[in-house]
C-alpha cells in the first residue's frame, strides 16, 4: 500500500510542472497492450565487458507502480528539459543502482532519495533529496556539467555523478534503462538532435558463424527445454548459434528478444532472430524465435513433429513480431 501511495504522490508531483493533460500527451498512452519498440537514437545499449556484473533480467513489466511512476517521471522531467534520451537512461540506471527506483527515506549514512543523494555534501536539504521532483531536476543539473556525458557510456557518466566505490554496477541495468524509454518514453523526435542518425550497425561476420552453426544443426531432433548438442528447442538453438559465435544470448525466446538492437522486422538481415508472439503488440507473449537467414528463409528448431529445418518465411505471417533483434551490436550511438 504504501507504495502505491508513493507512485500516486509521484505523478501528483508533475502537476505543479504541467498540466494533466499535456502529461498524457508527453509520456504517451501506455497500457498492457501498448508498446513503443525499439531503443531510440540517443539511448545506448552497450557490450559487456567480462568483469562487469552481468546484466539484470527485470522486464519493464517487472517494476513496481513506484517504480514506474519514478522512471516515467525521470522520462517526463528530461523531455520538458529537452534533454536527448541518453540522459533518461543515465538517470535510470542511476536510480536503479542506488534505490531500485524508490524514494528512500534512509541509507548508507546520511545519503537520501532516488539516487541517495546526501545532504551533508551539498545536494539540498533532507526535504528537497526526498522530493522526487528536486531530486530528478537536481541529479540533471549535475549531469549537465559531467565532460563527454553525451558520447560516453551511461553507466560511467552515472559514476562520475554518484561517485560510487563500486563503478562497474551501474553498467548492469543498461538493459531494462533502453527497455523503459523504449516502452514508455513515447515519441522522442524532438528530443534527439537532428545529427543523430547513425544507422543500425550491419551484421558481423559473428553472425556468419551462427548462422553456420545453425545449419550444420538441421536435421537434429526438436526436444523442449534440449540446448544440444544432440537435439534442441527453438531458443536453445539461437542460444548455442550465437555462443559459438562468443555471443552470450539468455535462455528463452521471451528474454532473448531484448538481446540486442531491435529493427523493424522487414529490414532483418541474415543472423538476425525473428520472434512469434500471441498477441503481436505484447513481447510478454512470445512462443518462437527463429534466425532470418535473408532470401526470405529461416532457420529453426520448429516443434515435436519435425526435426530442425531451413524453411521458407514471409513478414506477413501470423503472430510474427513487428520488431527482429540484431544480437551483439549497440542498440545506438549518438
Amino acid at each position: 500500500m504504501r507504495r502505491w501511495l508513493v507512485g500516486l504522490l509521484v505523478v501528483g508531483l508533475l502537476g505543479g510542472l504541467i498540466a494533466v493533460a499535456a502529461i498524457a500527451s508527453l509520456l504517451g498512452v501506455v497500457g498492457s497492450g501498448d508498446f513503443m519498440f525499439g531503443a531510440p537514437c540517443g539511448s545506448v545499449l552497450a557490450s559487456t565487458d567480462p568483469h562487469e556484473l552481468p546484466p539484470v533480467a527485470v522486464r519493464v513489466s517487472d517494476l513496481d507502480p513506484e517504480q514506474r511512476a519514478i522512471a516515467e517521471l525521470i522520462i517526463a522531467i528530461g523531455k520538458q528539459r529537452g534533454l536527448p534520451p541518453r540522459a533518461w537512461q543515465i538517470a535510470i540506471q542511476a536510480g536503479m543502482t542506488e534505490s531500485r527506483l524508490h524514494n528512500l527515506h534512509y541509507g548508507d549514512r546520511d545519503s537520501l532519495g532516488i539516487f541517495q543523494m546526501r545532504p551533508s555534501q551539498g545536494w539540498g536539504t533532507v526535504a528537497q533529496v526526498t522530493d522526487p521532483v528536486y531530486e530528478i531536476n537536481k541529479f540533471y543539473d549535475v549531469l549537465l556539467r559531467v565532460p563527454g556525458w553525451e558520447t560516453q557510456r551511461p553507466g560511467d557518466t552515472a559514476q562520475d555523478i554518484e561517485r560510487s566505490a563500486f563503478p562497474l554496477r551501474y553498467h548492469q541495468w543498461e538493459p531494462l534503462a533502453v527497455n523503459v524509454i523504449s516502452t514508455v518514453g513515447g515519441d522522442v523526435t524532438q528530443y534527439v538532435r537532428a545529427s543523430c542518425t547513425t544507422p543500425l550497425p550491419a551484421p558481423s561476420e559473428l553472425a556468419g558463424r551462427a548462422i553456420e552453426f545453425a545449419l550444420g544443426e538441421v536435421g537434429k531432433p526438436y526436444v523442449w527445454g534440449a540446448t544440444g548438442p544432440n537435439a534442441y528447442d527453438c531458443s536453445g538453438l539461437m542460444l548455442r548459434a550465437y555462443q559459438a559465435a562468443g555471443i552470450t544470448l539468455p535462455r528463452v525466446a521471451r528474454q532473448q528478444y531484448w538481446a540486442g538492437a531491435q529493427l523493424p522486422v522487414r529490414q532483418a538481415q541474415p543472423g538476425d532472430l525473428l520472434f512469434w508472439g500471441y498477441d503481436t503488440s505484447n513481447p510478454d507473449s512470445i512462443h518462437h524465435v527463429a534466425m532470418y537467414l535473408g532470401n526470405g528463409r529461416m532457420v529453426e528448431a520448429a516443434n515435436q513433429t519435425v526435426p530442425l529445418r531451413q524453411r521458407a518465411v514471409s513478414f506477413n505471417e501470423p503472430e510474427l513480431m513487428p520488431l527482429a533483434v540484431r544480437p551483439g551490436v549497440p542498440v545506438s550511438r549518438a
